[in-house]
């Protein structure tokens, strides 16, 4: 059966086909209201679907927003996309959602897709890093920007475009003195990837925190940005750090830059039949959700994760500028990284 077209719906109501494509695609040159009902009641007896891409060009938009995150499956990233869908369903739009894998190349691709569907804004989450794959994606959003198109970076702000910035640096170091006032002493990082900017402000902020201090770091190992990358992590700085359950000595204070990282690194060290805070303390970053049913309960830095999300998108859809803001990172001390 063949599909219904504008035509059929026209030649049904008794006007032409560029009135017909006025009142359904949703043209600002409306004819009379008698008129718009006619081609309406005509388009649903048919069963007609208009075209999006026409609807597009006949608003000038296509009410499609695109969103890029890291990894869905993270629970800081379903935090932001939460808030980014709510605040879309508000303004009218509708959400294209890529989630990259961390893989640059498809970060780069999905962004090329959302501009060939002619996107009215895009909003990029997750953090940044240096080099030819972020000159390459600037160049493509230069072109997006051109042609009217509204770009909010959540993470490190690119050349151009609005963004929502966490406090990484500032709310590590934050973080590093709430922990020597509690008496903390003895420290260790686990870092994410050296390339990752997010990785890098978290772990200099707080590094930088105890050296005003006069404290260091014992010892510093890194790994990927996921519950496996903490773990692996985690089994090595054991082995650096020589952890035994039961040692007279106090715990060292780890600090691994997001909450994941840590969960990882608490089963690693459950394995290793070494108890946390008793045997080892450990301190994360973002304040997910799961932490909620999380035993010991995990010190922090709390994001607002949701209402970031929900700002980004105010922004983007906002085109009297390009506007930056900070998202500030709350302290929130807990049992694991209690003292006896």
């Amino acid at each position: 059966m063949a599909a219904v077209t504008l035509q059929d719906v026209a030649l049904r109501a008794g006007v032409s086909q560029a009135t017909a494509s006025r009142v359904l695609n949703g043209s600002s040159r409306v004819p009379g209201a008698g008129v718009a009902d006619r081609v309406r009641a005509a388009a649903r007896e048919l069963g007609y679907v208009p075209n999006a891409q026409a609807q597009a060009l006949a608003r000038a938009s296509t009410g499609l927003l695109g969103l890029v995150v890291h990894d869905i499956a993270d629970p800081y990233f379903s935090s932001i996309v939460r808030g980014a869908q709510a605040a879309a369903r508000v303004a009218g739009k509708q959400v294209l959602l890529a989630s990259t894998g961390r893989d640059f190349d498809i970060e780069r691709d999905s962004v090329s897709t959302f501009i060939a569907h002619r996107a009215d804004a895009i909003v990029l989450a997750g953090s940044r890093q240096s080099g030819d794959l972020d000159r390459e994606l600037e160049v493509e959003f230069d072109r997006y920007r051109a042609n009217g198109g509204r770009l909010v970076v959540i993470g490190q702000p690119l050349a151009f475009g609005g963004a929502v910035e966490p406090e990484n640096y500032a709310a590590s170091a934050e973080l590093a003195d709430a922990l020597v006032a509690e008496g903390h002493r003895q420290f260790a990082v686990i870092g994410g990837p050296g390339n990752i900017r997010t990785a890098v402000d978290r772990r200099n902020g707080f590094v930088d925190a105890l050296c005003k201090l006069g404290l260091n770091t014992a010892v510093e190992v890194s790994g990927e940005f996921t519950r496996d990358g903490g773990y692996s992590a985690a089994r090595r700085l054991a082995a650096a750090l020589q952890l035994e359950s039961g040692a007279a000595a106090p715990p060292v204070c780890v600090y691994a830059v997001t909450d994941v990282m840590a969960i990882g690194a608490i089963a690693a060290w459950r394995e290793l039949d070494l108890r946390v805070p008793q045997d080892v303390c450990i301190a994360g970053f973002d304040d997910i959700p799961t932490l909620r049913d999380h035993t010991p309960s995990l010190t922090t830095v709390a994001l607002e994760l949701e209402q970031i999300g929900v700002r980004a998108v105010e922004l983007a859809l906002d085109t009297a500028t390009d506007l930056r803001e900070s998202a500030p990172g709350r302290v929130i001390l807990r049992d694991s990284t209690r003292l006896d």
